[in-house]
């Protein structure tokens, strides 16, 4: 059943811009799933799927496999630097502060880069927890994204 979903969210995608997650769920339940939010959540990052900016300035749902690497990377910058608002840490673990619905886009993107010396992450709404493997990696870490969060803009 997951597998034929996870199509169906595939297919989803790739026939129209999808903007939320209840936009996504309710699209689902249309199509004869039975899911809850919290599945679609899981659904999301299990896929890895990213949000994209179109032309018109809105995100939308893509699958980050369809994007060559180079795109991917300008992607992930592009979405990173217009999503954190605040990064920092306090020993081993770091939160990332992002604009409203945005964390979960940037995690999972966050996540595809494997970075040395993450435990692992977990996403809300806004805010992106990572636990790190000792408080330097924390610390370069926030470093990097730091970076990253001003070379975008």
């Amino acid at each position: 059943m997951k597998a034929k979903r996870h199509a169906k969210i595939l297919e989803l995608i790739n026939s129209r811009p999808i903007d939320t997650q209840d936009e996504l769920l309710g699209l689902l339940r249309e199509s004869g799933f039975s899911v809850t939010q919290a599945t679609v959540s899981r659904d999301i990052k299990e896929l890895r799927l990213v949000k994209t900016l179109t032309p018109d300035g809105k995100y939308h749902y893509a699958a980050h496999a369809d994007l060559p690497k180079s795109e991917m990377s300008n992607k992930f910058l592009l979405i990173f630097s217009e999503s954190v608002k605040e990064i920092d840490s306090a020993g081993n673990m770091l939160v990332i502060k992002c604009f409203t619905g945005m964390a979960n886009a940037v995690c999972a993107a966050l996540d595809t880069l494997h970075w040395s010396g993450v435990v692992g992450t977990l996403a809300g709404d806004d805010t992106i927890f990572m636990v790190m493997r000792d408080d330097h990696n924390a610390r370069e870490l926030v470093l990097q994204l730091r970076k990253m969060m001003s070379a975008g803009q």
